[in-house]
């Protein structure tokens, strides 16, 4: 077993990696840019060393400073967590070259698996049904457009060398192809250092199912169940939960011996998440392998009993899998939401001071947080700042001890979609479990309805509350003051 291992990240996992670690008796060693010397994984981790300045591309990403750390600190293996390098198989190579572990799998799979054309190609030859579309790179509109009418409209573009949303384009008619792949090339270069799209069948409302995996290096290979991660905006997952409400005991069970089967397929060793589109009939498509451990890991944990970052470190540690696929069972049921640091109405980023925090406990309650009271949350990183995980006996003591969580969750000094995730575990369908990749938009809707109705009210009472204090003003200017104006300010009247 490894004595010492870096944790090539920050924030809350950096922080999850490390109490694994610490649990296993491995020293930690973290990494940080002059952003982050006060963050919470530097105080947590045993060793921890600065990288350089606080854009990424110019410390977090640097993959000769990760690995000359590695070696300055005696560390005998490497922990990319997710994000950063986590999917990039230079790294693992470098790892490689330098006789250092690369706790994933080994840099052939991940170059298979991360290249989306390469990889629906070999999974479509081991007889899992992808989606209809094309397996070479496109660059040339009119090739596009000639690959979209073959699959029928709606398609999407999508990069082949990256996921989370960056370089993806819904295209409903020829009209939009050339503007559309234009935009996801140039957004696929500037996120991945890739400029390739592919084109596939656009599913409608569908449901975002992933299988988690576990590979030894052995020839074992077993499933963990499923995540849903259908409440989504702009390909970016906000709420998970396991079991999903949209699968029986067969397509579980299908499910799971195809993201198997997609192991094996493409040599895959460690930890990684198999993903599928589920259509209203039931129908499942492969997506797309991540080969890393995902942010939405810790409900499997809890619905499984077991620990994910452990079982990546004693795989790569050459330990056979002492878990087989019969004594895999789901116990109970789990969510988790992501608090970011964004604005909780347009998702935009929120930076600042965290002036005062305080987070939920009690029974069935689990935070991975990488802040604290004082820290900066800065321009440079991703705004995931925690995520609040529930168990419970059942889906509605998972979803009530999660409402509870978040009315308890303050974080001041910033925004952040705590309100968000209030309104959405609220949300009839969601309580239902009826929902879809769209039930984002729909609350978002209802919520702007909400906003104008409640405005208009405000807006009511103000007058009415300017009327008694004997408040007087000229024709002209009452036609001046606009119902918007008004709306605003009995908005920021009631605080919304």
């Amino acid at each position: 077993m490894f004595e010492k291992i870096l944790i090539a990240n920050r924030g809350e996992i950096a922080v999850r990696v490390m109490r694994a670690c610490r649990e296993m008796g491995i020293a930690a060693v973290g990494v940080y840019s002059e952003a982050d010397r006060s963050a919470r994984h530097v105080r947590y981790a045993d060793e921890a060393y600065e990288i350089g300045p606080p854009p990424s591309s110019q410390s977090y990403l640097l993959i000769d400073r990760i690995i000359q750390t590695a070696k300055t600190a005696g560390c005998q293996a490497i922990h990319p967590g997710y994000g950063f390098l986590a999917e990039n198989p230079d790294l693992a190579s470098a790892c490689e070259s330098e006789g250092i572990v690369f706790i994933g799998p080994n840099s052939a799979a991940m170059e298979l698996v991360g290249d989306k054309t390469k990889a629906r190609s070999t999974i479509e030859k081991a007889g899992i049904p992808i989606i209809p579309g094309v397996k070479e790179p496109l660059s040339d509109p009119e090739v596009a457009v000639s690959e979209a009418e073959k699959v029928g409209y709606p398609i999407m573009l999508k990069a082949a060398g990256g996921g989370g949303g960056k370089g993806v384009r819904i295209v409903n008619r020829t009209e939009e192809m050339a503007d559309a792949l234009e935009r996801a090339r140039s957004e696929a270069m500037s996120s991945f250092g890739n400029p390739d799209i592919y084109l596939e069948k656009y599913v409608v409302k569908p449901r975002h199912v992933e299988i988690q995996i576990l590979a030894d290096n052995h020839g074992n290979v077993i499933h963990l169940n499923e995540r849903e991660c259908s409440i989504q905006r702009r390909y970016q997952k906000l709420i998970e939960e396991s079991p999903s409400c949209a699968l029986n005991e067969e397509l579980r069970r299908a499910m799971g011996e195809a993201a198997v089967k997609s192991a094996k397929a493409s040599g895959y060793s460690n930890a990684g998440t198999v993903e599928f589109l589920v259509d209203a009939d039931r129908n499942f498509y492969f997506l797309e392998v991540n080969a890393r451990l995902q942010v939405e890991h810790p409900v499997t944990e809890l619905i499984t009993g077991i620990d994910l970052v452990k079982q990546q470190v004693r795989i790569s540690a050459g330990e056979k899998l002492e878990i087989s696929q019969d004594e895999i069972g789901i116990n109970g049921a789990a969510i988790e939401c992501r608090i970011c640091a964004e604005d909780p109405r347009t998702f935009f980023p929120s930076t600042g001071i965290i002036e005062e925090l305080v987070e939920p406990a009690g029974p069935g309650v689990r935070i991975e947080s990488g802040i604290h009271a004082g820290f900066e949350v800065s321009v440079y990183y991703d705004p995931l700042i925690a995520k609040l995980i529930t168990w419970g006996q059942n889906r509605e003591e998972a979803v009530a001890r999660m409402q509870r969580a978040l009315e308890e969750y303050k974080i001041k000094g910033i925004q952040t979609t705590i309100p968000f995730h209030q309104k959405a575990l609220v949300y009839k369908p969601f309580l239902e479990g009826n929902y879809d990749t769209s039930t984002v938009t729909e609350i978002e809707h209802e919520q702007t309805e909400q906003h104008i109705e409640i405005g208009a009210i405000a807006a009511t009472m103000v007058a009415m509350d300017e009327e008694t204090v004997g408040f007087q003003t000229g024709a002209e200017e009452c036609d001046n003051w606009k119902m918007t104006g008004r709306l605003n300010y009995g908005l920021h009247r009631l605080n919304w």
